[in-house]
C-alpha cells in the first residue's frame, strides 16, 4: 500500500537505534502510524516536533503491516510557541486528546482542519476563549455533542445568574459565556478553568471511564495553568 498525504505529527516513540514510530493525523487517511527511518539525523530531527505539519509518503506491504514514512516539512507550527508555556501545554494536550479520541485509519477532514485552526487561534489575543469552542467542536466531530444549554440549571447568587450541572456527586460550574452571549473580553482565567473542568468531566463520564482509558496527564497540566 502506497499513498501520499499531509499530516500533523501527534506523537513519536523511539524505535531501534536511529528511527522512531510516528503517529500523524492526516488529511485524507485519518490517524496513521509508521516508522521514520533516520529520524534522529540532524536533517530530519528538527522537523519532528509534535504539531508540525509535514508532507508524507507512506509505504507498507499490506493494510495490517506497520509501514514507513518519508517526510518533508510544510509548516513548523510548534516552534513558534516554545517561549509560551501555556500555549505549548495547550498544543501537547490537544494533540494527545486527538490521538486518544480518534480511530486509526478513519478519515475525518474536519478534525484535520481543526488542528490547523488551533495554530491560527493561538495567535489571537482571546485564544483561550476560542479554544473552548474548538474542544466542543472536537467532541461533536467524534460523535459526542455536548449541548450545554440542555443540561444546565441556574440559580441567583448576589443578584447574578449562575449556571451549573448537577449530578449525584457534585455540582459542576458552567461559565455564563457557554450559555449566554458574552464577548471574549469579559472572560477571565477562572471561566476558562471551569470550562475545561466541565468538558473534562463530560469526557471522563462518557469516553474515558467506560473504555478504561487513563485521563491524560498533559490535559491536567494544561488545565492547572488557568487556576
Amino acid at each position: 500500500m502506497i499513498w501520499s498525504d499531509k499530516g500533523f505529527l501527534l506523537s513519536k516513540l523511539a524505535f531501534q537505534e536511529n528511527s522512531i514510530i510516528a503517529n500523524f493525523y492526516t488529511k485524507n487517511h485519518g490517524k496513521c502510524s509508521g516508522i521514520i527511518y533516520g529520524a534522529t539525523s540532524k536533517k530530519i530531527k528538527k522537523y519532528l516536533e509534535k504539531g508540525n505539519e509535514l508532507y508524507l509518503e507512506y509505504s507498507s506491504k499490506n493494510e495490517n503491516a506497520l509501514g514507513y514514512f518519508k517526510v518533508e516539512i510544510i509548516n513548523p507550527n510548534t516552534s513558534k510557541f516554545f517561549s509560551d508555556k501555556i500555549k505549548l501545554n495547550c498544543i501537547v494536550s490537544t494533540l494527545e486528546l486527538i490521538k486518544i479520541l480518534t480511530v486509526e485509519g478513519q478519515e475525518n477532514v474536519k478534525i484535520y482542519k481543526l488542528i490547523d485552526e488551533l495554530f491560527i487561534l493561538l495567535n489571537k489575543e482571546n485564544w483561550s476563549y476560542e479554544y473552548i469552542f474548538l474542544e466542543l467542536n472536537l467532541l461533536k466531530f467524534i460523535g459526542f455533542d455536548l449541548n450545554i444549554k440542555d443540561y444546565c440549571k441556574h440559580e441567583i447568587v448576589d443578584n447574578i445568574k449562575r449556571y451549573y450541572i448537577e449530578n449525584s456527586q457534585k455540582k459542576i460550574i458552567v461559565p455564563n459565556f457557554l450559555v449566554e452571549d458574552h464577548k471574549a473580553n469579559k472572560i477571565f482565567n477562572k471561566d476558562i478553568y471551569n470550562s475545561l473542568i466541565l468538558i473534562s468531566e463530560y469526557m471522563k463520564k462518557n469516553i474515558f471511564t467506560p473504555n478504561n482509558i487513563n485521563f491524560p496527564i498533559s490535559r491536567k497540566i494544561f488545565i492547572n495553568q488557568f487556576k
